[in-house]
Order: C-alpha cells, then structure tokens, then sequence
C-alpha cells in the first residue's frame, strides 16, 4: 500500500498506473509540440502565397493549430503534469533529490515553451506575429534538446554521465538540429533559385 499525507492509502499497483500514465502523456504533449510550431511556419510561410488561395490555407492552418493544441497537446500536459503530481506525492523523497530539482527546471522551461506556443498562435489568428521561418524553425528545436535532458536526468538520475558517450550524444543532437536548419535554408534557396 502507498501511503499518502492525512493517512491516506492507495494500492501497490497505483504507482504504476501513475508511472504509466504519465509516461503517455509525456509522448502525447511532445507529439503535439513538435507539430505546433512546425504548422506555425507552414501558417507564416502561407503569406507567400497568391492572394487567391492564401486565405484558404491560412484559415486551415488556423483550424489545425487549434484543434492540435487544444485536443492533443494540452490534454497531454495536463496529463503529464497530473500524473507527475501524483508520483511526487507517493514518492516525496524524490523532492530533495538534485536530479528531480534540475528535471523540474526544465519541465518548467518546457511549460514556457507551451505557453509561448498558445502566445505564437494567437499571434497568427489576429496575423501580427513577426516570427519568420527560420525563427520558428529554431524555436521548433528546443523540445527535443528539453526531451534529452529531462530523459537523461530521469535515466541516469545522480549518476548523469558527463563522459565522451555523453557528449558525443549531445553533438549528435547538436548536429540534427543544424542539419534541420541547413536543409530548410537549402530548400528555401532551391525554391527562390527555381522561380528567377
């Protein structure tokens, strides 16, 4: 049995439903913030668009942006953040323990990063945002740079490693992230080199 504040208890097996849960919704709010933004930059680069059909796309890109972020990425948070509330308080512990100090500043970065999001949509909607493509394209990264630490500190917990692997790891992330960028940057130019 797990034994709650105000004596309260709850059966062995719940810690690992709340485990299991949040593990889900980990995968789905990531799933949806990493399409967010990569709709966003689809929504800001609709502008280049012919007047006649811009207005169409940008009205569908509007509607998936709402639907991704209201159906799939903050039903997801809210199920992380839930069931994480839910495993601190069968493992309280964990609180004064460095690893889940640094996993929680960085989930609270990720929360920034959610919020922003919402802010960048509604930017869209109202159509003053001033992020370009390629601002978003690098905005588009810091999930997945957020998703290494937060496993890494959850994995290696005190024993986070700092040795070569580690940072051979952390290059490779490093390396996608640019590769993502310089492949945007080359198609971008392919197209401009396309239509002289």
């Amino acid at each position: 049995m797990l034994l709650l504040p105000f004596g309260l208890t709850l059966p062995p097996e719940s810690y690992l439903w709340f485990k299991t849960l949040h593990i889900i919704g980990v995968v789905v709010w990531f799933a949806g913030l990493f399409y967010l933004v990569r709709l966003f930059i689809y929504h800001v680069e609709a502008k280049e668009m012919e007047e006649s059909i811009r207005e169409s796309f940008e009205s569908q890109y509007q509607l998936m942006e709402r639907r991704l972020a209201n159906i799939i990425t903050t039903p997801g948070m809210i199920l992380t953040l839930s069931m994480a509330i839910c495993l601190l308080v069968s493992q309280p512990v964990w609180l004064q323990q460095t690893w889940m100090q640094a996993k929680l500043f960085f989930v609270a970065l990720l929360l920034g990063y959610h919020f922003l999001c919402y802010r960048l949509m509604s930017q869209l909607q109202e159509k003053t945002c001033l992020w370009s493509p390629r601002q978003l394209r690098a905005l588009n990264e810091l999930p997945t740079l957020l998703l290494v630490v937060i496993v890494m500190l959850v994995v290696f917990k005190t024993q986070f490693p700092t040795n070569a692997a580690t940072w051979l790891i952390a290059g490779l992330v490093i390396f996608m992230a640019a590769s993502i960028q310089f492949y945007a940057r080359y198609r971008r130019l392919r197209s401009l080199n396309a239509n002289d």
